[in-house]
């Protein structure tokens, strides 16, 4: 059976207080993007421009932090930090898939295609809104 995890990034739109990684994210692309990752039973994490690789259960607060606006360096920094986590806590699988805009890839792809057989981008170009579209009409991952 093909083993697989997913990524997906964090967004902007957060709760106050403290929550699980999972439920911190309010915007309409996380909540799309976690229905359709969980449906698949497969491990998932979150790319987080704060705490790097995250996983869904860890309580965390909000913060203002995106990768959009880094610059370059940090983003280099960040995604060394983000490889030395996944080293640490991604499961072995067949198949990552990421569901993440390019500046939260951009560093991690060499990373992942190194490490992992098969690398998979599926809303790779696609704008926002046509990233929600293309998450309505997906049966599944």
């Amino acid at each position: 059976m093909l083993k697989r995890a997913f990524l997906v990034c964090c967004v902007a739109g957060k709760k106050a207080g403290l929550h699980r990684a999972a439920d911190l994210y309010t915007s309409a692309w996380f909540i799309k993007a976690r229905r359709l990752v969980e449906a698949t039973g497969a491990p998932w994490f979150i790319l987080s421009a704060e705490h790097g690789l995250l996983a869904p259960d860890k309580t965390i607060g909000p913060y203002d932090k995106t990768l959009n606006t880094m610059p370059t360096a940090e983003r280099r920094a960040w995604a060394e930090r983000v490889q030395l986590q996944m080293d640490a806590e991604l499961p072995e699988a067949d198949e990552i898939i990421v569901l993440a805009g390019n500046r939260y890839r951009e560093y991690l792809m060499p990373y992942l295609r190194v490490h992992f057989p098969t690398v998979t981008v599926p809303m790779e170009g696609l704008t926002i809104g046509r990233q929600l579209n293309w998450m309505d009409n997906a049966k599944t991952l």
